[in-house]
């Protein structure tokens, strides 16, 4: 990690602690005033608890142009893109798609859907719906490796995160807690409940923790409409295409309009939000992958509207193209940032957990 983040981060989270006039506002002032020194782990592990949601950046008194000239939202964002890079397996292609995200993103979508074009012009038809133009099977041969491979990089770099934050054993209760923290993403709440003021200094919104709300649970449930899917393929015999008002179909359907709503209203704040007080040399990387994320579940359901049309098979290769760029690039976006983000909190219940044992 690039020391000069760190130093920069250290120098203010020792500011804070003195300060400690933000200690109610999120999970990152409590574990920040438990610390009287801040090593290399402990600034990782607070990076990676806060949600940039800006709120202590305008409530501080040290900002510029005071002497002090805190930006600790800034700070914390650059110590923790940097440690989403460090970790990834393999850093290399992590650090080329925070600086060229979008590029990346559109290059690789083009490339994949080109791909399974080919594989439809040579013969891979095999069956009803989408499977007459790319069959069950080459899809099943394209997709598993590309399933577990981010599995796999995701899991090798969590574990250094782990290592390196001074992680121990996990309990069930630890887990628990994260898994809540999570779901209700309370620490974009603001500390006094009226949201953050994320994209606007004086006026204070839930929206940024509602459009990460719509995309997680869009995202999951298109996850489960897959894994429905399969099951039915798989230990009920019944092979897709399934009608518009089975539970595949409208798992999907509803996950991916959340999906598309949720990163249109990211993209959103994103542009209107101060630039500055995040990692600037990430920007285009978030952007891109919002940007793919929410094409995803657009060219998604243009299959469904189109899916009878003469259109169906190019939407299809797009469509595909897409999902197979998704999860490639997982491990090297900020998707991977929602892994990370729980394993944080993860090691927050942990240390509240220790904290209270030893009290």
């Amino acid at each position: 990690m690039q020391i000069d983040f760190l130093t920069e981060a250290r120098r203010q989270a020792e500011i804070c602690n003195a300060c400690r006039y933000c200690e109610g506002y999120c999970s990152v002032f409590p574990a920040l005033h438990a610390e009287r020194a801040f090593s290399d782990g402990d600034l990782t592990q607070l990076a990676n608890l806060c949600h940039n949601c800006r709120g202590c950046y305008y409530a501080c008194q040290y900002t510029a142009p005071h002497e002090f000239d805190l930006n600790l939202p800034q700070a914390l964002a650059n110590v923790r893109q940097d440690s989403w890079e460090e970790f990834a397996f393999p850093q290399a292609a992590a650090r080329a798609f925070q600086k060229r995200g979008a590029l990346i993103a559109i290059a690789t979508v083009v490339c994949f859907a080109l791909l399974f074009w080919a594989i439809r012009a040579i013969g891979s038809h095999g069956g009803e719906g989408f499977y007459a133009v790319l069959s069950h099977g080459a899809m099943v041969a394209i997709f598993l490796p590309a399933f577990f491979f981010p599995l796999a990089s995701i899991g090798v770099s969590l574990r250094r995160y782990w290592q390196a934050t001074g992680g121990g054993t996990v309990t069930f209760s630890d887990i628990r807690h994260a898994f809540a923290a999570a779901a209700n993403m309370r620490n974009l709440s603001g500390g006094h409940g009226d949201g953050c003021n994320f994209e606007d200094e004086d006026r204070f919104s839930q929206a940024r923790r509602l459009a990460h709300q719509t995309v997680m649970y869009g995202f999951l449930l298109c996850f489960a409409s897959t894994s429905v899917a399969t099951f039915m393929h798989y230990f009920l015999n019944m092979p897709a295409p399934y009608g518009l008002f089975s539970v595949p179909k409208l798992l999907g359907l509803s996950g991916g309009v959340l999906l598309v709503l949720g990163c249109f209203e990211m993209i959103r704040l994103k542009l209107r939000s101060d630039r500055h007080l995040g990692a600037e040399n990430a920007w285009g990387g978030e952007i891109g992958f919002i940007g793919l994320l929410g094409f995803v579940g657009l060219s998604g359901l243009l299959l469904y509207v189109l899916g009878q049309s003469s259109l169906m098979s190019a939407l299809l290769v797009l469509h595909l193209g897409a999902v197979l760029t998704f999860f490639l690039l997982t491990p090297f976006t900020k998707m991977a940032h929602g892994f990370f983000r729980l394993t944080a909190l993860t090691r927050d219940a942990q240390r509240i957990r220790l904290g209270a044992a030893t009290a």
